[in-house]
């Protein structure tokens, strides 16, 4: 049997993201196990093929099965997928890392900056751990989990340090509806998609106050450019940010309902604190979370990035949403390259 039918993965968590990549590598013939917190939701995973808790509406494989028990999940796992949010990683990885096998690859889909440290999921990773690069992966694109729920195309990359190691994640999850590309720039697939949250939150705002297509093409736009200097002076590529965990999830995110990042913006653009934002929404918004720690990045890097700048200044309520929008327009005229 080929070690693509033979793999098997543990999906942490039973959220719509980790719901979805699940449903992916089942259906690319990975065994996947999902650890869920909640025995309700293990239960009705394993005897409805639902879960109740994100997508009730939706059948799940077969081959996709619910566990509390987290180390019979790790146990035998040739991939360990991590879609939790970036500010709990560090806490939990800890708890789980000595149940992780010797040949286990980790995946992350995670799309956020940790507080403080200011480290990418990658490199938090390694550093509890003690996992070399190589066995470790991230996935990012324009992944919108309810459309690859409905079976919708979608493609994103698989980047790793080891050529081999992505190769192989990309066998476990590649189906008639999911395409994974594979790269060695995790960097930049990182950045691309911790970055382009805090721009679809300006995004949101824009449409939130009633502006138009223009500037929220141009919110985009100018997003993707301080986006590339960020990753390109942390040592990415540029071609990264042009890519799929680049342009395609920026576009995917800052324009789509299902984004909670551009949803919440929409919120504060409307008025809205963003407490009442938060309460709103009603689910981990990474862009909010990680706004404070890439302009921390930047800073150290000696890269501006005005919109991230901007977004901070409102989320910690030090600029109105007139003089946000003021700040960036009224910015000095120069080339654009």
């Amino acid at each position: 049997m080929s070690q693509r039918r033979s793999a098997r993965a543990a999906v942490f968590s039973a959220g719509s993201w980790g719901t979805a990549m699940a449903k992916i590598l089942a259906d690319a013939g990975t065994g996947v196990t999902v650890p869920a917190r909640r025995g309700e939701i293990a239960d009705a995973i394993n005897t409805t093929r639902r879960n109740p808790g994100y997508f009730p509406d939706t059948e799940l494989p077969a081959a996709l099965t619910a566990t509390t028990n987290v180390a019979a999940a790790l146990d035998g796992a040739d991939f360990l997928v991590l879609s939790i949010p970036a500010q709990s990683l560090r806490t939990n990885l800890a708890a789980w890392a000595p149940l992780i096998g010797g040949d286990t690859v980790i995946v992350s889909l995670i799309k956020g900056i940790e507080q403080g440290s200011h480290l990418r999921a990658s490199e938090i990773i390694t550093e509890v751990t003690g996992i070399r690069a190589e066995r470790v992966a991230v996935l990012s694109g324009p992944n919108l989990a309810r459309e690859i729920m409905d079976g919708q195309p979608a493609a994103a990359t698989v980047a790793c340090a080891d050529e081999d190691t992505a190769h192989r994640f990309q066998q476990a999850c590649h189906t008639g509806y999911f395409r994974p590309y594979t790269s060695a720039d995790v960097t930049g697939c990182e950045l691309g998609g911790a970055v382009k949250n805090v721009i679809a939150l300006a995004v949101g705002i824009a449409a939130g106050m009633g502006l138009g297509h223009n500037a929220q093409a141009l919110l985009i736009t100018r997003g993707l450019a301080e986006t590339t200097r960020l990753a390109t002076a942390m040592g990415a590529h540029p071609a990264t940010l042009a890519g799929l965990s680049g342009l395609g999830d920026l576009v995917a995110t800052c324009m789509s309902p299902l984004s909670r990042n551009r949803t919440f913006g929409i919120n504060l653009g409307r008025g809205l604190s963003a407490e009442e934002a938060t309460a709103a929404t009603r689910q981990t918004t990474e862009g909010v979370k990680s706004a404070e720690a890439i302009s921390a990045l930047a800073r150290a890097h000696d890269v501006e990035m005005p919109i991230t700048d901007v977004i901070c200044a409102l989320l910690h309520e030090k600029v109105t949403l007139d003089q946000a929008a003021a700040a960036l327009m009224q910015r000095p005229p120069r080339p654009e390259r």
